[in-house]
């Protein structure tokens, strides 16, 4: 039986994907800095309406899968005569989505998928900058990648520092960038 610290989070799938090297530092080096993009996130998630029909922050874990997190909503709807229906939503503090967070719930859908045991194709991406909810087909190209992305979490190593992300662009926003330094280590491999 595996420890919960055995288990990739969820929520570890996503960072990794934005940037392995994000996801090393906060793993090994504990490193994650609270930044305005991180707390503003905490705040939306806290104050986020209730409703009927939803179960918010929804416990799963699968040592098969090797993976456990918490739903943010899990919307359940009663279906006629067939029983209910369970459809995952990830909530994001932003304006737009990326195939990261697609993931995201994709691996949510598969921890869902064996909790229930029975198949979950689709789940939400919510977003607070819009006000919106956008539905996601999750396909085999989502699963695959949430297992490839699993078992590349488990193969990094303390002495294999991940290379930046290729888009320097998200270091601006990024919440150990006081530990990374792209900007600093560009300018000094170019001086060497």
């Amino acid at each position: 039986m595996l420890r919960d610290d055995e288990l990739v989070n969820v929520s570890d799938v996503n960072q990794f994907l934005y940037c392995p090297r994000r996801y090393y530092y906060i793993s090994y080096f504990d490193t994650i800095e609270m930044n305005y993009f991180l707390r503003d996130g905490q705040i939306k998630h806290r104050n986020q309406s209730r409703r009927g029909g939803w179960v918010r922050e929804f416990y799963v874990q699968s040592e098969r899968l090797g993976i456990h997190g918490k739903i943010d909503v899990l919307e359940v709807k009663k279906i006629k005569d067939e029983g209910y229906s369970f459809v995952p939503i990830e909530r994001k503090r932003a304006s737009s989505y990326y195939e990261n967070d697609e993931i995201q719930l994709a691996t949510y859908c598969m921890l869902l998928e064996e909790y229930l045991d029975e198949p979950v194709g689709m789940g939400y991406i919510y977003l607070f900058g819009t006000n919106e909810r956008y539905a996601i087909t999750i396909t085999e190209r989502h699963r695959q990648k949430v297992l490839d992305t699993i078992t590349a979490i488990q193969n990094i190593k303390l002495d294999a520092i991940p290379d930046f992300a290729e888009n320097l662009n998200k270091c601006k926003k990024c919440s150990v960038i006081q530990y990374c330094m792209p900007f600093e280590t560009k300018i000094l491999e170019k001086i060497r």
